[in-house]
């Protein structure tokens, strides 16, 4: 079974809350959480997500297709990655990541699954994360399979590309910093056309093909099926699963909790935005994850 991502789905904005706060410490003090994070766990990184609160996409991220179909949208990407790749990089886990790790090493969640491609959990000190659609820490040649770490990828660019920084600073500041406040969630930036078409992209050392891509699920692009069904052993083992942050708009994400809903497996959903799966959960609270994970902390201690 492989996961393709999904297209734009819009999201009721009139919602309900199902249950208490006490209902959720009640849920995660019996322990076996699962917790399933999306973009809204980083937000408070300084990372956006790509989604309003009814679940359309506020940006179009390049496609599978787009990528691998010219290396004219290679270029685009990268010049763009690699603006935005130094903005991203620099993010830190926020009192969410610190309050989810304190968590697990307190015993009462075990294994993590993100759909977040920024590393923030581990960097907070969790373990078993899954990253379910990859990491931008890692890039992979399409050509030949060559891997390669983003920080020795992003030297190679600064080499083969002096002065590219400095001159889209100049460029943002001529048209009022609007290209240097749009970062994504996978570390993409708005950079000019006329910049971009004097970027040079990363050639792989290993083929010489400029077919080198970030180490993340694309939009179009299937998630592993080995992965997919490490996920689903994760669920059936799981005591309960706590979604942090996220509309659940994709079927990659969705489908595990469509599947603890239909074995039994309580589903809890903390996020301020409507989700696909409201109408699986157990408890559905619509509140910001910062409050509410050291809420839910605070009593936990108790």
């Amino acid at each position: 079974m492989q996961v393709k991502l999904a297209t734009t789905r819009v999201l009721p904005l009139v919602t309900e809350d199902l249950g208490t706060m006490d209902d959720l410490v009640d849920l995660v003090s019996g322990g076996g959480v699962l917790v399933l994070s999306g973009a809204g766990m980083s937000t408070d990184s300084g990372i956006p997500d790509y989604r309003g609160p009814d679940g359309t996409r506020r940006v179009e991220p390049m496609t599978l297709g787009e990528f691998a179909g010219s290396s004219e949208a290679r270029r685009r990407y990268w010049a763009r990655s690699y603006i935005g790749w130094q903005r991203f990089n620099q993010a830190r886990p926020n009192s969410g990541h610190e309050r989810v790790t304190a968590l697990q090493r307190d015993g009462y969640v075990g294994p993590i699954i993100t759909q977040n491609v920024d590393g923030l959990h581990q960097q907070s000190g969790a373990r078993d994360v899954v990253e379910l659609h990859g990491s931008l820490d890692r890039a992979v040649c399409l050509t030949c399979g060559e891997v390669t770490s983003r920080e020795s990828l992003h030297e190679r660019m600064t080499e083969a590309n002096p002065g590219f920084r400095e001159r889209f600073a100049a460029e943002s500041e001529a048209v009022g910093s609007q290209w240097g406040e749009q970062v994504r969630p996978d570390g993409d930036i708005v950079v000019a056309d006329s910049l971009v078409e004097s970027f040079y992209p990363p050639l792989c050392l290993v083929c010489g093909r400029d077919t080198v891509k970030p180490d993340v699920v694309f939009f179009g692009e299937s998630v592993p099926k080995s992965l997919v069904e490490r996920c689903f052993g994760l669920v059936d083992a799981a005591g309960a699963v706590l979604v942090l942050g996220s509309s659940l708009s994709v079927m990659s994400g969705y489908r595990f909790v469509r599947h603890a809903a239909r074995i039994g497996v309580p589903v809890a959903i903390v996020t301020r935005s409507a989700t696909r799966g409201d109408g699986d959960a157990t408890i559905r609270l619509h509140a910001p994850l910062a409050s509410t994970l050291d809420a839910l902390g605070v009593a936990l201690r108790h």
